[in-house]
């Protein structure tokens, strides 16, 4: 299974998750976050290298979610 990236946004002393750069510019405006979508996919935020400024913090992890065995069964045994 592929890593799955998360986004999280510090911002207002609040904290908030996003699946993607992108979606963090549907709730939130670049004057809110201090910093325009194009200037933040240019900075090459990663894991090692979160983007900070006096209004917001930006930072991209990891996902981690249990691999899950929803839907198998075992065969059961007529005896």
């Amino acid at each position: 299974m592929a890593d799955r990236k998360v986004i999280h946004l510090h911002i207002d002393g609040d904290d908030y998750y996003f699946g993607s750069v992108s979606a963090i510019y549907s709730v939130f405006s670049k004057e809110q976050l201090g910093i325009g979508y194009g200037s933040l996919r240019n900075y090459g935020l990663s894991p090692t290298k979160p983007y900070t400024n006096e209004k917001a913090t930006i930072k991209e992890g990891i996902l981690i979610a249990s691999k899950g065995d929803r839907g198998k069964k075992e065969a059961k045994s007529l005896f």
